[in-house]
């Protein structure tokens, strides 16, 4: 296996999904219907089913949270800690995962697409978003900051729900990212860019055009997976194994 090809002016923009985790042993949640206790997952990650339900919700999320206890970080979440500090400003990791693995070994410049189980959040008003561990069994939480304006309302995981989008803004960094990069070129032409995905083929939108648009300035796009993927012709290189053992590997 080769290793990435970073010079001392590449940028490497990190895609990971759930195959960067799952060798940190965190539990499944859902049954081989796609069920969690008889519920749809509409009716527990959706804003319908917490306006109809947040007991429920809250249930969900408080499970899922103490299903975190004792779930640590991989090698392969370390060797990515270790190639921004190496990059600095030319590393972006951009992850699907809401686990908080990453946050834990580390990793400063990183974009949580879909949110953060550990965090959150009103459901109303613009407060940010904390870090929380808690699970409100006994009742459900409500938002300080709105209590003293005199309103009531609840709080909420930090998660982006089915039906919700992702934050524009977001998508704006990794615009830039990608703009700035594509000013890099290597002595043939190309950006001097590297793109790697791991443990997803970021088949869904909004990630889905990632590989694309960094094949479109020219950047080289690399995909650590365990498996081979319905879209892995998008990507110049494959890499199959395990996300600890590959991506450790890809930096060395």
């Amino acid at each position: 296996m080769s290793r990435l090809p970073l010079g001392s002016t590449t940028s490497l923009l990190v895609l990971t999904g759930a195959g960067i985790s799952a060798e940190s042993g965190i539990p499944t949640f859902r049954d081989a219907g796609g069920l969690w206790e008889g519920h749809s997952m509409a009716e527990v990650a959706s804003p319908e089913g917490f306006a109809a339900n947040p007991q429920q919700v809250w249930r969900f999320y408080g499970e899922r949270r103490r299903n975190m206890t004792g779930v640590t970080p991989n090698a392969a979440h370390h060797a990515l800690v270790a190639a921004e500090k190496r990059l600095g400003d030319r590393f972006l990791l951009v992850t699907q995962n809401v686990d908080a693995l990453h946050t834990a070994a580390g990793s400063e410049r990183m974009i949580e697409l879909h949110g953060n189980l550990m965090r959150t959040r009103c459901s109303v008003c613009d407060r940010p978003s904390f870090a929380d561990t808690s699970t409100y069994n006994d009742k459900l939480p409500t938002c300080e900051t709105c209590d003293g304006r005199g309103r009531k309302s609840l709080l909420r995981p930090d998660i982006v729900w089915f039906g919700e989008a992702i934050n524009p803004q977001l998508m704006n960094r990794i615009s830039r990212f990608l703009a700035t990069a594509s000013t890099r070129r290597t002595p043939s032409g190309y950006a001097d860019l590297v793109f790697l995905a791991i443990g997803t083929s970021g088949n869904v939108y909004p990630a889905a055009g990632l590989v694309n648009a960094v094949r479109g300035i020219g950047g080289h796009t690399y995909l650590a997976n365990l498996e081979e993927s319905d879209n892995g012709y998008q990507f110049q290189e494959t890499i199959l194994g395990k996300a600890s053992e590959v991506v450790p590997a890809l930096f060395a």
